[in-house]
């Protein structure tokens, strides 16, 4: 294949990977139907407490990490175009399922929480690979950052258009046009989406500088990988690190509609939309600013940046404060969502990049445990989030000290090397 060629084919997987990435990421508008579920019946809702609200969020977390995994181990064997049409089923499915059961936590809880989470796995862990194999090495950050950007993006029109079919629809039936929605756009999508053939050498960019991120050059196997120092320390890092973002990303509307007072519908799904147009940013920019000056680097700025916020977050008591917090959250969380892939793929190569991925995206389907559990849990005892807050700002401060402990592990891995 011509450099030409290549690259164009190259860039037609990327828009793919990234559009379905976008038309499945339906999970990060959760906050805008949690809202609707804990208001009463006669108004509208279900009547749900805010643990019950949060129990397919956090569910589907789980399941779509788990989801993940499996999906990723699959499209490692079998290329990811089937892994990822089925993917883009089991999201429209599980939203479909969930609208015709109604009131049902449990029912929701399946159907929403394990069906969708799992469609959801697949879809996101089998576009990551592909593409990064299509584009050259020193473009890795870039690359996760647009594919995984594009699933951040999502719930900036999934917010409002969710928001407006529950106004004039209800639950139920948002719920089941959403899903035929997403069954109808990523089907198709997913036909465009394969590895490239065997032997493929990746064109060189224009002007290509040094990067800055040192690569391992390691083909490792899941087995390989786990007997490593920094695979620990890199799960560590990502879990806690995560939790924070999901923590905010998944109570935004409650968290505005009890420091600031924000109680209108359209407001709330505007502070949705934002926060992903922030997240999705931070995806995109953090996983380019990784390609030169690092991983490691990149991360400990995160983490800096999320501690302080972290700490400030219980006086943000207007609008204005308030997205300001959510402008560094998003930034923040979006940064790690590119860092992690990028910065496994640099430790372990490419080959079995689907497992290996899969295995260390476990630690955020923890995280999608911990952090829901644990800031619903202290809402409903205390009726805000403060000390919610000094945790996540406790777990970002021992985040710097596992970051240095890992840029430690991977200098002393060159000197042997």
């Amino acid at each position: 294949m011509r450099q030409q060629e290549a690259q164009k084919k190259a860039n037609v997987i990327l828009i793919a990977c990234i559009l379905f990435n976008l038309s499945i990421g339906v999970l990060y508008a959760w906050s805008v139907i949690k809202a609707r579920l804990t208001i009463g019946i006669n108004d509208g809702g279900w009547g749900w407490t805010s643990s019950e609200a949060g129990l397919p969020y956090t569910v589907a977390i789980v399941t779509w990490a788990i989801g993940l995994l499996v999906g990723g181990r699959m499209q490692d064997k079998i290329g990811p175009r089937l892994v990822v049409t089925t993917g883009g089923i089991m999201v429209g499915l599980g939203l479909v399922l969930s609208g015709v059961i109604g009131n049902s936590v449990t029912g929701i809880t399946i159907c929403y929480g394990v069906i969708m989470g799992i469609g959801i796995g697949f879809g996101y862990g089998g576009v990551t690979p592909p593409a990064l194999k299509w584009f050259h090495p020193s473009k890795k950050g870039l690359v996760s950052g647009l594919i995984v950007g594009g699933f951040g993006l999502a719930a900036a029109f999934y917010a409002p258009i969710t928001n407006m079919l529950l106004d004039n629809f209800g639950i139920e039936q948002t719920m089941i046009f959403l899903g035929v929605a997403i069954m109808i756009i990523t089907i198709p999508i997913a036909r465009l989406i394969n590895n490239p053939s065997e032997g493929y050498t990746p064109p060189i960019p224009a002007k290509m500088k040094q990067s800055a991120t040192k690569h391992s050059d390691a083909e490792m196997t899941w087995r390989q990988m786990v007997k490593t120092k920094r695979f620990w320390l890199i799960c560590i890092m990502f879990l806690f690190s995560a939790s924070v973002g999901l923590m905010v990303i998944g109570n935004i509307t409650k968290i505005a509609r009890a420091q600031a007072g924000v109680t209108d519908g359209a407001l709330l799904a505007g502070l949705v939309s934002f926060l992903a147009v922030t997240n999705s940013a931070g995806r995109v920019l953090g996983g380019l600013v990784s390609d030169k000056i690092g991983r490691i680097n990149a991360l400990f700025v995160v983490f800096i940046l999320q501690a302080l916020n972290m700490l400030g977050f219980a006086f943000y008591r207007d609008l204005t404060t308030l997205i300001l917090g959510i402008i560094v959250v998003g930034f923040s969380y979006g940064t790690l969502m590119s860092v992690f892939p990028s910065l496994t793929a640099d430790q372990y190569g490419l080959k079995h990049y689907g497992l290996n991925y899969g295995i260390v995206y476990l630690s955020w389907g923890i995280a999608g445990v911990v952090a829901p559990v644990m800031a619903d849990y202290f809402f409903d005892i205390n009726g805000n989030f403060y000390i919610t807050y000094t945790i996540c700002a406790v777990m970002m401060a021992a985040m710097v000290v596992m970051n240095y402990l890992l840029k430690r592990d991977i200098a002393s891995l060159k000197k042997v090397a």
